[in-house]
C-alpha cells in the first residue's frame, strides 16, 4: 500500500481555515466548483502536516513499521501548534504553513524516519523542510507575475487563486495540541471525484501531561 506519517489540525484550526479560505477566495471559495479556476481542493477531511512519504510498502511490513513507530514515540509529549502565512511550490501546490512548536515538530519527524528505516520500509521527511499543510492544487502550473517565461515573454496578471494565497500570507490560525501520529493509506483514484482515498492504519498518542523532549 501507499503509505505516509502525519499529523493533523484540530476541528477548531479546520474551521478557522475553512472561513479563512471563504473569505478570500469568492467564487474559488472550498466546496464552490469553479473549472476555470483549474483548482483541485484538498478534502478537508485529507488535510494533514507530512512527516514522512514512505511510497509503496507491503501490506505484511506495515505492523512491524507501526510498533517501531509506538516505541519510538513513547517519551514523547503533546505538543502545540498552528496554522500560519501561505503560498505556492512551484507554482502548482497551494499550501498554508505551520508555527508553534515546530522543531519540536521537525523532531517528531526524525524519529518517524529512524523508526521506517529501523522497520526497513524507508521514508522521505517531509516535516525537516517547510512544514506545510496543502489546500488545492492546480492543473496547470503558473509563473508568478511579472516574471518572465522562456521567449522573454512577461507572465499574465496572478489569477484570482493566486491573489488569494497572497491574502493568505499573513494569515494565523489558532493553536491546536498535537496529541497524535497517523499512519495513513493513500489509493490513488479510489476517492471522490478521482482524487485519493486516505485511510488510517494506526493511530499513535503522544504522552499527556509534561512534556517531553523527543
Amino acid at each position: 500500500m501507499r503509505l505516509f506519517t502525519a499529523v493533523y489540525p484540530s476541528v477548531e484550526a479546520s474551521d478557522h481555515l475553512d472561513l479563512a479560505l471563504d473569505g478570500v477566495g469568492g467564487a474559488l471559495a472550498v466546496g464552490r466548483p469553479d473549472p476555470a479556476a483549474g483548482l483541485r481542493w484538498v478534502p478537508r477531511e485529507q488535510r494533514h502536516v507530512t512527516l514522512a512519504f514512505h511510497g509503496e510498502v507491503p501490506d505484511g511490513a506495515v505492523s512491524g513499521y507501526v510498533d517501531v513507530l509506538r516505541a519510538a514515540l513513547v517519551p514523547v509529549g503533546v505538543f502545540d501548534l498552528a496554522l500560519a502565512g501561505s503560498g505556492w511550490f512551484s507554482g502548482r501546490t497551494w499550501w498554508v504553513g505551520v508555527s508553534g512548536e515546530v522543531e519540536r515538530l521537525r523532531a517528531v519527524a526524525a524519529l518517524v524516519a529512524g523508526a521506517s528505516v529501523e522497520s526497513g520500509i524507508g521514508a522521505a521527511t517531509r516535516a525537516s523542510g517547510r512544514p506545510h499543510l496543502t489546500v488545492a492544487r492546480a492543473s496547470v502550473a503558473r509563473r508568478a507575475p511579472g516574471a518572465p517565461g522562456r521567449r522573454g515573454r512577461v507572465s499574465p496578471e496572478p489569477s484570482p487563486w493566486q491573489r488569494s494565497s497572497r491574502a493568505l500570507a499573513v494569515y494565523r490560525g489558532p493553536a491546536w495540541s498535537v496529541t497524535t501520529v497517523r499512519v495513513v493509506s493513500s489509493r490513488l483514484g479510489a476517492g471522490p471525484s478521482g482524487g485519493p482515498l486516505h485511510t488510517v492504519v494506526a493511530e499513535v498518542p503522544l504522552r499527556s501531561g509534561e512534556l517531553a523532549a523527543p
